[in-house]
């Protein structure tokens, strides 16, 4: 998914020569903590609320230091987005073109309703979270264990821990049933860390039960 699909063109942008009092009005009335500055038409840089409330209300916004380079393009995915819009702690970050010009925003509350389906929330499946050192990670092994039990990897994502140095495997599989696909993992000596799903002595239980009320219902 490209920054281009996400494109914001209905927030204002500020300009270089505007008063600090004018940046903070136009900050509460969007209900936003940033906005861009602009100059002779080019995208200037970034202004923050936090860095504007520490100013003279009538001060010009060139007169201050804290005005950020931070940008992105619209053809750069959106996880290069997620990358500076954390770092940063941003509410929208600015888009631009070759030529510095301002295209329009990427608000942070449409980049994390992106990334939602993105990695795939709104699917059913069970989410197992596994340990190991990198040297041992292989995705096509893992993949193979889970289609070993009629099911398949819809989602992984890896990251290091950095208190242990071990790689944290999370994968989301098209099934809820995760039972023997656990034990599977546990055979080939995988540590589980943890997982959420069904196991199948719950649901046989779960029959039981209904099967149970169906008859005292008769």
């Amino acid at each position: 998914m490209l920054v281009s699909q996400l494109i914001n063109t209905s927030f204002p942008a500020l300009n270089i020569t505007d008063k600090v009092m004018y940046a903070l009005q136009l900050m509460d009335e969007y209900d936003v903590l940033h906005l861009p500055v602009i100059s002779a038409d080019k995208y200037a840089g970034m202004i923050g609320k936090e860095a504007l409330l520490s100013e003279d209300e009538n001060s010009l916004l060139s007169s201050i230091y804290t005005i950020e380079p931070l940008t992105v393009k619209s053809e750069e995915h959106i996880l290069t987005a997620l990358k500076t819009v954390a770092k940063h702690h941003l509410s929208l970050l600015p888009v631009v073109n070759d030529q510095a010009e301002l295209m329009g925003n990427l608000l942070t509350k449409d980049l994390l309703t992106a990334l939602a389906t993105f990695i795939g929330t709104e699917e059913k499946g069970a989410i197992i979270v596994l340990e190991t050192n990198k040297r041992n990670f292989s995705f096509g092994e893992l993949s193979r264990l889970v289609e070993t039990n009629d099911a398949f990897i819809t989602q992984l994502n890896t990251y290091t821990e950095t208190t242990t140095g071990l790689l944290i495997v999370t994968i989301k599989i098209n099934s809820i049933e995760v039972s023997d696909i656990i034990a599977t993992f546990q055979r080939y000596e995988y540590a589980v860390r943890y997982y959420f799903g069904e196991e199948e002595y719950a649901n046989e239980l779960r029959e039981n039960y209904d099967h149970l009320v169906a008859y005292l219902n008769m």
